[in-house]
């Protein structure tokens, strides 16, 4: 009897060494992030308003550029970037805008990203339920936090063996933001304007 709970406590000694906790699985995502950042990123981002509703857009980014597509009222709108020039196409106008890019207008779907960055700084975080294939956590600011705009609350959802998150939802400024559908490999021509591409289409150029 004395060798089956020697056994035992071994067993719960060796899973203790093993188990991670919910930092550690999330510090681990954002490691996995940093691996594809040169690959090259997509997902959805869902901004809720209120009384407005839900907007969705598909953001497409490879270093230092960037693709967002939406559709809005009907009106399709894609918008280029790289580090010095935006081109914004809108199927109303049936025009391509091209400007030089400045901070001011930089796009803040960059910014989306860099909510993965050292997430777990300022927050309590709590793993809310375990599934067979993911892991969902809820970040809840704390009181010593004094970074204005981070969001309250945070939920997460990261995928166990790949540890790649597979949504984010977090409330700003009054808007709930929802980013999901991740995924890797975005070649350069998809990020970069091409004038072929749009047929029939007047470019105006203000740069």
């Amino acid at each position: 009897m004395k060798r089956f709970f020697s056994a035992v406590t071994f067993l719960i000694i060796v899973f203790a060494a093993f188990a991670q906790t919910p930092k550690e699985i999330i510090n681990r995502m954002g490691e996995e992030l940093n691996k594809h950042e040169s690959d090259g990123i997509y997902m959805i981002t869902d901004v809720k308003v209120p009384v407005v509703g839900t907007l969705s857009t598909k953001t497409y980014s490879r270093g230092e550029k960037l693709r967002m597509e939406t559709q809005t009222m009907g009106i399709d709108v894609i918008i280029f970037e790289d580090e010095e020039t935006t081109w914004t196409y809108n199927s109303k106008t049936n025009k391509v805008v091209i400007e030089k890019l400045s901070a001011g207008n930089k796009s803040e779907s960059e910014g989306d990203m860099e909510l993965f960055d050292n997430i777990t700084d300022g927050y309590d975080v709590t793993l809310d339920k375990e599934t067979g294939d993911a892991w969902y956590f809820s970040l809840k600011k704390q009181k010593t936090n004094k970074e204005k705009d981070a969001p309250k609350k945070i939920d997460l959802v990261v995928a166990k063996g790949t540890y790649l998150p597979k949504a984010l939802s977090a409330k700003m400024s009054g808007l709930t933001v929802t980013m999901r559908d991740f995924a890797f490999g975005v070649s350069e021509k998809k990020v970069t304007f091409n004038a072929a591409d749009f047929p029939e289409v007047v470019i105006e150029d203000k740069r």
